[in-house]
């Protein structure tokens, strides 16, 4: 490892930090925006076009996350060597105009191969993006910086719910496409010409030798370390149970209690984009908090989080009062979250410099394989399996099916992740 004689310089300063962070968690925002529309859409779109909820949630996940998580290595890959910020401003701007042509879509192939583009594009944002927050905040600051970031999850579910369920009953579901694409565009001219591309290696005053080790280096280098399987394994079973819960949950309640789709969308954006929005940044600050007593401790924190959410959505999915069944809803919203922005950010302090997208990606790759890609066409396919038995409640058991199931072997592995991840941080800069 190239030793320092001097500390690295960098520009940048707090005030640019902290405005490069919110833009990237706006773009985040706009990111879910553009994927979660379809979960409030998919009542009418299944309406339109005769579909049973196998294919709504091939619809959603599956056609979104074949190329979102197979393009996330190689642009990964380039956004070790090239400039981040531009990358994500192309990325935006394509999954902009993708959401757009969604609205055109005359029959569900088209949907599907437009919710492809929307997929190609997206993959371009999380790798550069986590790799520069690596490189604007310190270890010590970086969970609760990816925690701001992460909080674009909650806010653009929330804006796809509200916007998304709004239009959708009172002009269409395709002009909700037209709504929420176009002002991408804009974005990825804010992006372009006004943040700036950090110092590799300037928030640890690490010294980058400029040599990007090999693809199959930095797989090696990960899959050598227990805490890093374990976590993405994790990750990608709460993510299951996460993009299940979102995407079928306006039809849940749309089937088992008979509430309009904008009602429905008002309250689940304001509980998604609030509890959830909570959820998220307190994960990571929480974790940034205990885990100056040790790492261990706060994969722990984690695992003990993830199990608590279980009993709630019992809860949810048995309630027969909706009431009941949304003020239950808010508490998993908030503890299951807690485990994205400390799971991120310790990916990035687990490897080199010239690793950190590459390591971003193939950690999302890991959790949209396991969490966007199969969390809801599985969860489609049970629900149809159950339609007979239980009619048009068959959505209901089928997530509660998916929830009590997959959360207690989520947490045993964010358990099994702390028992090694101190000695695998102290080996990060092998590759510097």
């Amino acid at each position: 490892m190239p030793q320092l004689t001097e500390p690295i310089a960098s520009s940048i300063t707090p005030g640019v930090r902290r405005y490069a962070l919110v833009v990237l968690a706006v773009v985040y925002m706009f990111n879910f925006v553009d994927r979660q529309i379809m979960a409030i859409l998919l009542p009418a779109i299944r309406e339109e076009f005769q579909l049973g909820d196998a294919a709504l949630g091939l619809l959603a996940g599956t056609a979104f996350a074949l190329f979102y998580v197979t393009l996330g290595v190689p642009i990964g890959r380039l956004a070790d060597r090239v400039n981040r910020r531009n990358l994500i401003a192309v990325a935006v701007a394509v999954w902009s105009v993708m959401t757009a042509l969604s609205g055109l879509a005359a029959n569900i192939w088209q949907l599907t191969l437009a919710r492809v583009g929307v997929g190609i594009g997206e993959a371009g944002c999380s790798p550069p993006a986590h790799s520069m927050i690596a490189d604007y905040y310190p270890p010590e600051r970086r969970s609760a910086a990816m925690g701001i970031y992460t909080l674009g999850i909650s806010a653009g579910i929330m804006l796809a719910y509200l916007a998304g369920g709004w239009v959708v009953q009172n002009i269409g579901w395709r002009e909700a496409f037209f709504i929420v694409g176009v002002p991408g565009l804009l974005l990825a001219l804010i992006v372009r010409f006004t943040i700036p591309e950090p110092q590799r290696g300037a928030s640890e005053q690490r010294l980058d030798s400029g040599s990007q080790p090999t693809l199959r280096v930095v797989t090696k280098f990960l899959l050598a370390r227990r805490s890093f399987l374990y976590m993405a394994i994790a990750a990608g079973l709460s993510a299951f149970v996460g993009y299940a819960v979102i995407t079928f949950m306006p039809s849940f309640i749309d089937r088992s209690f008979g509430i309009g789709i904008a009602v429905v969308g008002f309250w689940l954006g304001l509980i998604y984009g609030i509890a959830g929005g909570f959820g998220f940044y307190f994960g990571g600050y929480l974790a940034d908090r205990i885990g100056r007593n040790g790492h261990r401790k706060a994969m722990s924190f984690i695992a003990f989080a993830t199990i608590a959410a279980v009993p709630f959505f019992l809860g949810v999915f048995l309630s027969s009062s909706l009431v009941a069944c949304m003020a239950l809803l808010i508490i998993p919203s908030v503890i299951s979250n807690f485990y994205l922005a400390p799971v991120l950010s310790q990916t990035q302090s687990l490897v080199s410099l010239r690793m950190r997208a590459v390591a971003s990606s193939l950690v999302l790759l890991i959790i949209n394989v396991i969490g966007l890609a199969m969390g809801s066409p599985v969860t489609g396919f049970i629900s149809d399996k159950l339609q007979p038995y239980y009619g048009p409640e068959s959505m209901r058991y089928a997530l509660l099916i998916v929830s009590v199931v997959m959360l207690p072997i989520a947490a045993w592995c964010y358990f099994q992740a702390g028992k090694s991840i101190e000695q695998d941080l102290q080996r990060a800069n092998e590759h510097d």
